[in-house]
């Protein structure tokens, strides 16, 4: 399943099986550009592929999330100044569903996800310029987060993104994977 998966940061601590990824965030991990704080980051982990044309990726992440903003979930990244990224993050001793999209400048966008569940599964669908990120605590009833704006690109990377902002580091792993591409999964 990851067989053509690569890093960017890689974290100290990770692990594969074949149907699943776990790690331990490094310290002071993040991806942010500008917006609010002031500051660009791109040194949270990203295990990812590059795709082409429209896709659907579908996974389930369980994390032990602690500290603030510690975060996981999928990401999509054309290059260090447009991307996506898109899962749990941990604000004030919640889950929140979350969303930052970035050109140039990230913005970012949160929804509680109440009783701090222990998984998330989310969904993203890639067409020409949009993102759809929906979610669900059973692969059944997904829930739209989001529909954002992406610019159209032959190719984008895809793949697993955690990160720990102001934390020492969290584990969490990420299983069931399911990408479909033209019709093909894999």
């Amino acid at each position: 399943m990851f067989e053509k998966f690569t890093w960017i940061n890689e974290p100290k601590r990770w692990k594969l099986t074949e149907t699943a990824c776990s790690m331990i965030t490094d310290a002071k991990t993040d991806f942010w550009r500008k917006t609010h704080y002031g500051f660009i980051r791109d040194n949270g982990h990203f295990f990812y592929t590059e795709i082409f044309g429209k896709f659907e990726i579908k996974i389930k992440i369980s994390g032990s999330y602690r500290d603030l903003y510690d975060q996981a979930g999928i990401m999509l990244r054309q290059d260090e100044k447009n991307w996506l990224k898109t899962g749990i993050e941990y604000v004030h001793g919640q889950q929140q569903v979350s969303a930052v999209v970035t050109r140039e400048f990230s913005d970012w966008s949160v929804s509680p996800y109440v009783g701090n569940p222990a998984h998330l599964w989310l969904k993203l669908t890639r067409e020409n310029d949009f993102v759809e990120i929906q979610y669900a605590s059973d692969d059944r009833n997904y829930e739209l987060l989001r529909i954002a704006y992406m610019p159209p690109s032959d190719s984008i990377f895809v793949g697993l993104m955690a990160a720990s902002p102001d934390g020492e580091g969290f584990e969490v792993s990420f299983s069931q994977m399911q990408i479909t591409q033209d019709g093909l999964s894999g």
